[in-house]
């Protein structure tokens, strides 16, 4: 499992490199990019991430999604909230990544899995 997310951490620097962020920017990414992909991997039993540059509002940037097909989330509005958790662990994974990054898009159903998206633009 950590494997996993050690890959998803050095390709999301290599993105954010490509996409010119700031290095605090890369930061921000990578760090999101690393808990969502922990996420992904611990709740929803495994998944996927693609990752690419994008180009919007006269812009690059840099976006992710995770996308697992796992128990989904029961209820959006208390998985958001800091300190909140499921399992072990410190309840930030999905609040901490909606601040780190410009966008985020969270959707999920109970029985379905969750899919979240992340962009984080160049400045």
């Amino acid at each position: 499992m950590n494997d996993d997310v050690v890959r998803v951490r050095q390709f999301a620097r290599g993105l954010s490199q490509r996409c010119k962020l700031s290095l605090v920017d890369q930061t921000k990414f990578i760090t999101a990019a690393s808990e969502l992909a922990r996420n992904t991997l611990v709740y929803g039993g495994g998944g996927s991430c693609t990752a690419g540059l994008v180009r919007g509002r006269g812009r690059l940037g840099v976006a992710a999604v995770f996308e697992d097909f796992g128990p989904g989330i029961p209820d959006i509005e208390l998985a958001m909230t800091d300190g909140w958790t499921s399992g072990g662990g410190l309840g930030l994974g999905l609040s901490g990544a909606r601040r780190l990054v410009d966008e985020f898009a969270l959707d999920t159903e109970a029985g379905r899995g969750t899919k979240v998206t992340v962009i984080k633009w160049a400045r």
